[in-house]
């Protein structure tokens, strides 16, 4: 019963904590909109016809100010801040530091990602997994879904296609378990559209993925095989069909 009641005060704590924590950084993330908004007034009183033309470009920017300064805002709180968890399982508590850790990455993140999805911002992307400690390399690109940056590796002249989703983390609410682990993807490697990879996959270089498959919890795809299905299983090797 103490145990219970432990941890439903510390549920409650640590709630209170999250919401003012991402209140405040969400809060600053909005400062040059509303700088940028005040000296616009001060210049532009929108009297004239031309001035309500002049609008939707002014909110356009504005838009891409405040997504590219929210990314800078989040980003910098996390890589400096250290909110970052490593491999392991842990209780689902937000008594316990890493799962604390893991929500508020969560909260600080998603909108983000999120947003990202809708708005790609060019480089802007890749800089702002960079600072989430996620390692990419160099012409690779993520068209899908990075759940877990920190715990997520991606090496050279990849390619991640649309709706595909790299998990690094697997919660299990009947259990109360948290468990996270890493994810490695080699060089050269092509992950079709809608790809699933789950916690502790190793990808090898040279590996092809085909839409739709499922690589399951610490699977291995041994190098240069190309893989398909639910799991994913090898339908061509390297050397023969």
């Amino acid at each position: 019963m103490k145990n219970k009641e432990y941890d439903s005060t510390g549920k409650i704590i640590g709630t209170i904590k999250l919401s003012i924590i991402a209140f405040i950084i969400f809060t600053l993330g909005f400062i040059p909109l509303v700088i940028g908004g005040k000296i616009v007034l001060m210049y532009i009183s929108f009297t004239e016809i031309w001035h309500f033309f002049l609008l939707p470009v002014l909110i356009y920017i504005g838009i891409g100010l405040t997504l590219w300064y929210q990314l800078l805002i989040s980003g910098l709180i996390i890589h400096i801040f250290k909110i970052k968890y490593e491999p392991g399982e842990y209780h689902y508590t937000f008594n316990n530091k890493t799962t604390f850790k893991w929500v508020l990455f969560c909260i600080l993140y998603t909108p983000m990602r999120k947003l990202l999805e809708i708005f790609p911002m060019g480089g802007m992307k890749y800089r702002y997994y960079r600072l989430l400690g996620m390692k990419i390399g160099e012409n690779t690109l993520v068209g899908g879904t990075i759940m877990d940056p920190c715990l997520t590796e991606i090496g050279d002249n990849c390619t991640m296609g649309l709706y595909s989703v790299i998990y690094g983390h697997i919660h299990d609410y009947e259990k109360t378990t948290l468990l996270l682990d890493r994810i490695k993807i080699g060089d050269n490697v092509v992950i079709g559209a809608g790809v699933f990879i789950m916690p502790g996959a190793i990808i090898e270089n040279d590996v092809k993925i085909a839409t739709g498959a499922v690589v399951t919890k610490g699977q291995v795809l041994k190098k240069g095989n190309v893989y398909a299905g639910i799991p994913a299983k090898t339908i061509k090797t390297k050397n023969k069909n």
